[in-house]
C-alpha cells in the first residue's frame, strides 16, 4: 500500500486517501486516515441531503453535533446513521 492508498474502514477496500484532513479536529484527522476518497464523497451527497431534508443552518451548533454523529454512523458505523425519509419532506421541524 503506498502513502497515497489507505486501507478504507468503511468499505474494506484499498483505496486513494483524503489529500488533507476535512476539518481541523481529531474527528478530520480519523477520516484522513482512515475513509478513503470514494466514501468521503458518498458522505458529503448524503450530508447534502441531511442539510436539505432538515433544513439544517450549520451555523447552529446543534446542526453540527448533529451531523459530526452521522459522520460516526455512516463512515465509522459507531452508531447508525440517520436515513433520510423522502416522504415526510417539508413537515419535519428542526
Amino acid at each position: 500500500m503506498s502513502a497515497e492508498t489507505i486501507r478504507c474502514r468503511r468499505c474494506g477496500t484499498e483505496g486513494p486517501k483524503l489529500e488533507r484532513p476535512p476539518f481541523r479536529t481529531d474527528l478530520g484527522s480519523r477520516i484522513h486516515e482512515e475513509i478513503c476518497q470514494a466514501c468521503w464523497a458518498e458522505w458529503l451527497q448524503h450530508q447534502t441531503r441531511l442539510i436539505n431534508h432538515y433544513g439544517l443552518d450549520l451555523r447552529d451548533a446543534r446542526a453540527r453535533e448533529f451531523l459530526y454523529a452521522q459522520i460516526d454512523g455512516a463512515l465509522f458505523r459507531d452508531k447508525g446513521a440517520e436515513q433520510v425519509d423522502s416522504s415526510q419532506e417539508g413537515q419535519i421541524e428542526w
